[in-house]
């Protein structure tokens, strides 16, 4: 269970990342994607990277006290 956890967390934090470089314009990949240079996906991608940072460190109390 708690790898699983990890493996969320960690996606998360990717996918946030992804978000941010595409709304900032700095990986534009698709070309056609509607997320290039719109800085709302850089607000999306930061709270995605949080909540993924938080999902980690939950992971890894838990992993402490059990």
């Amino acid at each position: 269970m708690r790898t699983i956890g990890y493996v969320i967390g960690l996606l998360m934090i990717v996918l946030g990342l992804i978000w941010i470089g595409q709304g900032s314009g700095y990986f534009p990949y698709p070309a056609s994607s509607f997320m290039i240079a719109q800085k709302i996906w850089m607000l999306w991608g930061a709270i995605l990277v949080v909540a993924g940072m938080v999902v980690m460190v939950s992971i890894s109390r838990l992993r402490r006290r059990g």
